[in-house]
């Protein structure tokens, strides 16, 4: 995908069955805890978008072998923990893949590294050195302090009790997993629950993680000094990029869509709970259990839908689909009000600030506001090119808009969807919509 734009022409029904790309989440997850355990790690349906295989060449570069056998088969055999890289550590675009690494490199006695593409040495990382220096691990600032390039030395941890003022799953992830090499127990209380992938994943690898319920968020204790053990990791479909031809079925009449084999982790569902709310025709049939995970197949239907108020807590579970669910509710009857999401600000782009100025140009009300966003439904012009700042959400949600818009909706810089769907256009025009340059 290298053309400068992307363009979405109105559709007629879309149809079909399709599977959703592996999950993000624990494809990270399940390449970083296989180069840290001892023994081999089979993954099975592994998203291979961009972000994914920067984190995969990061952990091969911190000593394990990382082979692609097939289409979504990896195998990573671990030697028991990181050494240091002879190189730096380019983690492209993947927030959660410098993050997540950086909190298993800090247990190890090494050096190492980490930068990224323009939009990740935007992003905030202090959120996750800060409490990795609480435990030991020394940072070097190579450029402004809080972004990357960053230079880790780890080693010598010790256990923390730490408090989180946001549900972050990023920030659990990396200090349980500097944990797992640390001295004494290490705790992690949620104000209220994130998704819990590294929870249920540490323990496939052989760990013990002791999770309690406090008040509406999570109480998670580990214990310093455990070894991690390689497993066969079955990764599920990724209900964020599942969303994208969900959305679609639901905004263009008469279509019908269904997407095999979506985790349905209730940390993970709070954007399909409120399409229902709006009144979406979306049911969820053969429901089973995979790589520890709950999946099942959802399909939805074209709908008419009523704006809503979100719950603002349920914004952990839902952070990454409020784009989708923005373009959504461009089509329903009424406001849909979303607020408590000012962490959309510093995702890979100001994504609030982007899909108002989006929406707007293709003849939406929208209100902005400091935390959040109003859409006001009812017909949606297009005739519009968006600026993205190379943001694939950003760019994916405009081009379903544009599906069921008046007029085309055009996307620059789209090259960034391969992140985290590489197959989104040909999976899209497959069931009937007509994406292209």
């Amino acid at each position: 995908m290298t053309s400068a734009t992307l363009t979405a022409r109105p559709a007629t029904a879309l149809k079909g069955v399709v599977r959703a790309p592996g999950d993000k989440s624990m494809s990270h997850r399940s390449l970083i805890l296989g180069g840290m355990a001892t023994g081999e790690t089979l993954i099975e349906g592994l998203l291979e978008g961009d972000d994914i295989l920067a984190t995969a060449r990061a952990v091969a570069a911190f000593g394990a072998e990382v082979r692609r056998l097939d289409d979504g088969r990896w195998r990573v055999t671990g030697q028991g923990g990181f050494t240091s890289p002879a190189s730096v550590i380019d983690c492209g675009n993947a927030g959660t893949g410098v993050r997540l690494l950086m909190g298993a490199a800090a247990g190890y006695d090494l050096s190492a590294t980490f930068d990224g593409d323009a939009s990740l040495r935007k992003r905030p990382m202090k959120r996750v050195t800060g409490p990795l220096a609480d435990m030991g691990a020394r940072f070097d600032w190579n450029a402004a302090e809080d972004r990357l390039p960053v230079t880790l030395h780890g080693g010598g941890l010790r256990g923390i009790d730490y408090v989180q003022t946001v549900a972050s799953a990023q920030i659990k992830s990396a200090i349980l997993l500097a944990g797992l090499n640390a001295t004494g127990d290490t705790v992690v209380v949620e104000p209220e629950k994130s998704r819990d992938h590294t929870e249920r994943m540490l323990r496939a690898f052989g760990a013990t993680v002791d999770v309690t319920e406090e008040g509406a968020g999570w109480r998670i204790r580990l214990k310093g000094g455990q070894a991690l053990t390689g497993t066969v990791v079955a990764v599920p479909g990724d209900p964020s990029s599942a969303a994208f031809p969900l959305a679609a079925a639901l905004i263009v009449p008469g279509s019908e869509v269904t997407v095999q084999g979506v985790m349905l982790n209730p940390q993970r569902t709070g954007l399909f709970d409120t399409w229902i709310e709006m009144g979406a025709d979306l049911t969820i049939t053969n429901r089973r259990v995979s790589g520890g995970e709950d999946v099942g197949d959802i399909t939805a239907r074209h709908s008419a839908l009523k704006g809503v108020v979100v719950p603002e807590d349920r914004a952990a579970s839902m952070i990454d689909e409020y784009p989708i669910l923005a373009a959504v509710a461009a089509f329903a009857e009424g406001q849909t009000v979303m607020r408590g999401i000012g962490e959309m600000r510093v995702k890979e782009s100001d994504r609030i600030a982007l899909m108002v100025a989006g929406l707007r140009a293709c003849g939406v009300v929208v209100e902005e506001e400091p935390e959040g966003f109003i859409v006001t439904g009812g017909g949606v012009q297009g005739g519009a090119t968006i600026a993205t700042a190379h943001d694939h959400r950003i760019a994916m949600s405009h081009l379903i808009l544009g599906l069921a818009a008046e007029q085309s909706v055009s996307v620059l810089d789209p090259e960034m969807i391969a992140t985290s769907f590489p197959a989104f256009v040909d999976l899209m025009n497959g069931l009937g919509a007509e994406i292209g340059a």
